[in-house]
């Protein structure tokens, strides 16, 4: 089977998966969970955002991950999988997260130059740079610091010592990252792991949609009772 383009094809589910760090992770769930793209999918020389799956009803977007969230919740895809940082920063009403999928495990942490001698004082101002405005205002607002958000898509980690923020805010695995930038994390402000998020009129009108989130939430619980016997 080939690539197919973004035009609706009515009667098709499509499923909403992101690039980067949890596609890898969550290729194997799917499959389990019945969910697999055509060959061309795995095609690295491939520019095709829109694939098609083993189940002619469906078809697969691969997109970034916070427009993972935007699809799903617009309706413009039924189901995908994020990871819970976008599902929170943008807490959208029509977006439903029923299962946990336990990949993908990170967190999203405050960090600051190791030499900041005055980052744990008092203050009421602080610049930050982030990708997650929503997220950063409520951490900071609940400890009565008006944070002001430079927003950043990426290398972070230059921000303070090129002095454009003060603080980041960013994802954390290993922490590898933030000490070769000479930065040490300072609070955590949320576990991450993937979820299965599905649009909630979805849900409720058709049975397909149903029917995944059981899939999904077997096979998670199939690996974790694994990995519990496996202790």
């Amino acid at each position: 089977m080939t690539s197919i383009g973004l035009p609706d094809n009515i009667g098709q589910l499509t499923f909403a998966v992101p690039k980067g760090r949890i596609l890898d992770e969550a290729l194997p769930v799917m499959a389990r969970a019945g969910v697999e793209p055509d060959a061309d999918f795995h095609n690295p020389k491939s520019r095709a955002l829109a694939f098609a799956c083993t189940r002619p009803d469906m078809r697969m977007i691969r997109v970034r991950a916070f427009d993972v969230a935007t699809f799903v919740a617009h309706g413009a895809a039924q189901v995908g999988i994020v990871g819970s940082d976008v599902i929170e920063e943008f807490d959208y009403a029509d977006l439903y997260a029923p299962v946990d999928l336990g990949i993908g495990l990170c967190r999203l942490s405050v960090a600051r130059m190791a030499n900041d001698a005055h980052a744990a004082g008092s203050v009421s101002h602080l610049r930050v740079a982030t990708k997650y405005p929503n997220l950063t205002r409520r951490h900071f607002e609940a400890a009565g610091v008006q944070a002001e958000c430079v927003k950043l898509n990426g290398a972070m980690e230059l921000a303070p010592s090129l002095g454009l923020a003060r603080q980041i805010v960013d994802l954390v695995s290993t922490g590898t990252t933030l000490r070769e930038n000479g930065l040490v994390e300072s609070a955590v402000i949320l576990e991450i792991s993937a979820r299965l998020i599905v649009n909630r009129t979805a849900l409720k009108t058709d049975p397909r949609v149903a029917a995944l989130v059981d899939a999904f939430r077997r096979e998670a619980e199939v690996r974790c009772n694994s990995a519990v016997a496996a202790a």
